[in-house]
């Protein structure tokens, strides 16, 4: 009850957040947005036609009665249809968001898990070889374009200029050898840009826990290597690092899923949001972004009640 409680508290402490970003982006999306009055008339319209046709769209109703029905859009997830496509919104993202989250899932896995281990290897190693070559890798992956990444292992992997290995573009679920193929190449430069981020910021984390008291004792009372770094310095470090894997969900999978889709052609979220952007299809942009606030506020949901989890002393309320 404790926690279902604390949940209820912190989604309602979400609504601000969920409010002031669908404000905005309503207001310049849509208030300040393109008028397809004339796009969708043509040329020399009557004054009779024009009138019904904002009407129709609701151009003519009041502003805060508009971001009311964007509101009740986002409770009901109902986002009307596609002025693209014509199909409804829901049934679009129910399609693409799938496909989305079986993109980036497992690059963003293995980028955590490496980055993990690879700033364990580094904080044991602190000052001598293996950190600093680590370190300088970080920093090089830190350094190049995710667009540049993405690029360069599809020509690598995907063309006959390089390996040939895997398809250039498409997306295949239809068994596992054939998500494997299509997959692979998307997960490597995900995987590639994060590990610098993540190993950076996790050796950081790591390097602070080991110069604290306990540690330190532990480590003088001749406690296993092993045991130290699980139970004495990796457990105390997984706040910061569940703070930042549920932060950056939002983001790879909204930000991640647009990049890689387009580049290789999948039909997924961030395809669906990048083609919206470019034909100005309202509907669809303001469900991505109300449902990108809605999955942050989420996020910090999620990421309150693991800390609790992991650490027992952090109080729910």
């Amino acid at each position: 009850m404790d926690v279902l409680r604390f949940a209820l508290r912190k989604l309602l402490a979400g609504v601000p957040l969920i409010l002031g970003v669908t404000l905005l982006s309503f207001t310049l999306m849509v208030h300040f947005g393109p008028d397809r009055t004339f796009e969708l008339l043509g040329k020399n319209p009557t004054t009779e036609q024009i009138a019904e046709l904002r009407h129709q769209l609701g151009y003519d109703q009041p502003f805060l009665l508009r971001y009311g029905q964007y509101l009740r859009e986002l409770l009901t997830l109902d986002f009307g249809h596609s002025d693209a496509t014509g199909e409804k919104v829901a049934s679009l993202l129910a399609r693409s968001i799938p496909v989305s989250l079986a993109l980036v899932l497992p690059g963003f896995v293995l980028g955590n898990l490496l980055g993990v281990a690879l700033a364990l290897l580094a904080a044991s190693c602190r000052g001598r070889w293996p950190d600093r070559l680590i370190m300088a890798a970080a920093v090089f992956g830190m350094s190049i374009s995710f667009l540049v990444v993405i690029f360069v292992f599809q020509i690598w992997f995907c063309t006959s200029h390089g390996l040939d290995l895997f398809p250039v573009r498409g997306w295949g679920m239809a068994d596992v050898p054939d998500y494997l193929r299509h997959v692979t190449v998307p997960t490597l430069a995900v995987v590639f840009v994060a590990l610098g981020y993540n190993t950076r910021f996790y050796r950081a984390v790591i390097v602070e826990e080991m110069e604290r008291d306990h540690v330190r004792t532990a480590r003088a009372f001749g406690s296993p290597p092993l045991r130290l770094f699980c139970r004495d310095i990796l457990k105390n470090c997984a706040i910061p690092i569940i703070t930042r894997i549920t932060f950056t969900i939002p983001a790879i999978v909204i930000g991640g899923a647009l990049l890689l889709e387009t580049s290789f052609g999948i039909p997924g979220a961030g395809k669906v949001t990048y083609e919206a952007i470019i034909s100005g299809d309202q509907p669809v942009l303001k469900a991505v972004v109300g449902l990108t606030a809605m999955l942050f506020v989420a996020a910090l949901l999620v990421a309150d009640i693991l800390y609790r989890v992991v650490d027992p002393r952090v109080s729910l309320e």
